[in-house]
């Protein structure tokens, strides 16, 4: 863990959860070098009641430590999912939200947007 701690990922709830998946540790990684700004993670791992209470689904990345949800610091999160989609073209998950961004380290492509639609 270059950039980040386990505390940064640990499930929102408060009951300690803290597993975060190697890849995607460095993907995060990646992402604070080529942006060279602070990220703040809304959310890691969570436990199977906080996804429930958050509307997650049922499948979701997040409940085995391979999502990370996230913002970066005066960076719009359209340009960071722009980025990722680049960079990771073929693989993992990356959803565009208004105002956060989501990666994870599935095994095969997944691509959402659920940002407002004007």
């Amino acid at each position: 863990m270059k950039y980040f701690n386990r505390k940064e990922y640990e499930c929102r709830c408060g009951c300690g959860l803290d597993t975060v998946d190697y890849e995607l540790d460095n993907v995060m990684d990646n992402i604070r070098e080529h942006f060279n700004k602070p990220i703040i993670i809304n959310r890691g791992i969570s436990c199977i009641d906080h996804n429930k209470n958050v509307g997650g689904s049922v499948n979701s990345q997040h409940l085995i430590g391979k999502a990370c949800d996230f913002v970066i610091a005066g960076v719009d999160s359209n340009l960071v999912a722009d980025y990722l989609e680049l960079k990771y073209h073929n693989k993992y998950g990356i959803g565009w939200y208004d105002g956060r961004t989501h990666i994870d380290v599935r095994k095969n492509k997944a691509r959402w947007d659920n940002r407002t639609k004007v």
